[in-house]
């Protein structure tokens, strides 16, 4: 079975915890199902027993596994019924603290960054990287809310939850982003995020409010450029934020 391709920098229980994850999200271990016992999972990973533990204790802070008497299991339900779980402090990605977009509409796009913004994220002219859109949309169909996100190579090399996404062809149907900020602060990146809020014009509305968001870690390394737009009668934010 291939694994995940990480961060040969990353520490040994995120990358055992990428993997594992990958097997649930893609159903190769199915809802309900035993999880390989502790051995099994140190040999597969090559491993102490100490790695493999801090690992499934991630997965079961994301509500994927449940551990029992008899051993640890796939979750037999969603995780997501109630949103995804946090780290304290840490928001939803994109765009903050609201229970989940039922009807948000989010879609993954391999392309080049827009003229300027490329040697932001660290590519070269041309170079194409992941991009993220997320639209919710009001009465009519008119939308009330859109964010386009794009990532930095940095972001994609040092997040495995990120790295995944590279492979176009094995992205799901609807794209689940919102442990963004709880992936990155779990590979060890502290966040210093810094936001533009002003009134503009786009297609949401004639007149929207507009956030400009740049997510860097400790090194300086953008991670992250986001712009969301709000149709008037939509225009609130609320932000709060623990790096």
């Amino acid at each position: 079975m291939a694994e995940p391709q990480t961060s040969a920098a990353l520490p040994l229980y995120l990358r055992v915890a990428a993997a594992l994850r990958d097997d649930l999200t893609q159903r190769r271990i199915a809802p309900g199902a035993r999880l390989p016992s502790e051995r099994s999972l140190v040999h597969r990973f090559r491993v102490n027993r100490h790695t493999v533990r801090n690992a499934l204790q991630l997965l079961r802070d994301e509500r994927l596994v449940v551990t029992e008497r008899r051993g640890t299991f796939a979750a037999a339900t969603a995780p997501d019924a109630s949103g995804p779980v946090l780290a304290p402090g840490l928001l939803r990605f994109p765009c903050g603290t609201g229970g989940p977009d039922a009807a948000a509409v989010t879609r993954l796009f391999w392309e080049p960054a827009p003229t300027g913004l490329a040697e932001r994220l660290g590519l070269p002219p041309g170079e194409p990287s992941l991009v993220h859109r997320h639209q919710v949309p009001g009465t009519g169909g008119t939308p009330v809310q859109e964010a386009v996100s794009r990532f930095s190579r940095h972001a994609l090399s040092e997040v495995p939850e990120l790295a995944r996404y590279r492979r176009p062809e094995s992205w799901p149907a609807r794209p689940d982003l919102r442990l963004l900020y709880h992936w990155m602060h779990r590979a060890g990146l502290r966040l210093t995020r810094r936001e533009s809020i002003g009134v503009g014009h786009g297609p949401v509305a004639t007149t929207c409010l507009t956030v400009h968001r740049v997510v860097s870690d400790q090194h300086g390394h953008v991670l992250e450029v986001t712009d969301i737009r709000f149709s008037p009668d939509a225009a609130s934010w609320t932000y709060e934020f623990t790096g």
